[in-house]
C-alpha cells in the first residue's frame, strides 16, 4: 500500500482522522463555552469562529478535485463529502448562533437584517444555498438525480464560496486579512478549474479532429 493507493482500510483510518481533525474546532470551542473562555463578547467569538471554519472547510472541499489532478490520488475524492458536509455543519452553527443567541428568535429583526445588511443578505444566501447540496450528499440521492444533475447542482459550491467570502469581507470591516487570504485561495481554485476545463476541451477537439 503506498499513499496514492490506500486499500480499503488504510481509507478508513484516513476517514477517521479526518472525521475527529474536522470536530476539533467545535470541541476546542464548547470547551471554551463551557468554561466561561470566550470573551467579552461570546456570542461574537462564537459567530466568527463558526463562520471561519465553514468557510475554510467549504475551500478545503474545492482543493480535493485539484489535489487529486496534481497528486494521482484518487482516493482524495473519498473524503469530499465528508468535508462538504462538515463546511455546512459550521454553517448551521454560524447561523444558529445568530439566530438562537443574537437575535432569539426575533423573525422580524432578522427579516429586516436579511434585507437591509448586506453581508447578512449575501452570508443568508450562502446558507441557503448549503442547504440541498449537504441534503444531497449522500448515495441514495445521488443515484436518484443521476450523476450529470447531482454534478450541475454541486457546481453551486463555487458562487457559494464567493458568496462566503464576500460575507466575511464585509464583516470584518476593518481588518481583511483573512478575507484576503480566502479570496486569493478561491481565486486560485476557479483558476485552476477554468484551467482544466479549457484543457480538457482542447484535448476533446484534437480527438474530433
Amino acid at each position: 500500500m503506498t499513499i496514492k493507493n490506500l486499500d480499503n482500510r488504510g481509507l478508513v483510518r484516513v476517514k477517521a482522522a479526518v472525521f475527529l481533525t474536522a470536530l476539533l474546532p467545535f470541541a476546542k470551542l464548547a470547551v471554551a463555552a463551557y468554561a466561561d473562555e470566550l470573551g467579552a463578547n461570546p456570542i461574537e467569538k462564537m459567530t466568527h469562529v463558526t463562520g471561519f471554519w465553514a468557510l475554510s472547510f467549504l475551500l478545503i472541499t474545492l482543493t480535493i478535485t485539484p489535489l487529486r489532478r496534481l497528486s494521482g490520488c484518487l482516493w482524495l475524492m473519498r473524503l469530499r463529502r465528508m468535508l462538504g458536509v462538515f463546511a455546512f455543519f459550521y454553517a448551521a452553527l454560524h447561523f444558529a448562533t445568530y439566530l438562537v443567541l443574537d437575535q432569539f428568535f426575533d423573525w422580524p429583526a432578522i427579516a429586516k437584517d436579511i434585507l437591509k445588511r448586506p453581508y447578512i443578505t449575501i452570508g443568508f444566501s450562502a446558507f441557503v444555498v448549503l442547504i440541498p447540496l449537504a441534503l444531497t450528499s449522500n448515495d441514495a440521492i445521488i443515484r436518484r438525480l443521476g450523476g450529470k444533475r447531482w454534478r450541475a447542482l454541486h457546481r453551486l459550491t463555487y458562487p457559494c464560496a464567493i458568496a462566503g467570502v464576500v460575507h466575511f469581507g464585509w464583516l470584518v470591516k476593518k481588518d481583511l486579512t483573512r478575507p484576503i487570504m480566502f479570496a486569493l485561495v478561491l481565486a486560485l481554485l476557479l483558476g485552476m478549474r477554468v484551467a482544466y476545463r479549457l484543457a480538457g476541451n482542447r484535448t476533446a477537439h484534437q480527438k474530433a479532429v
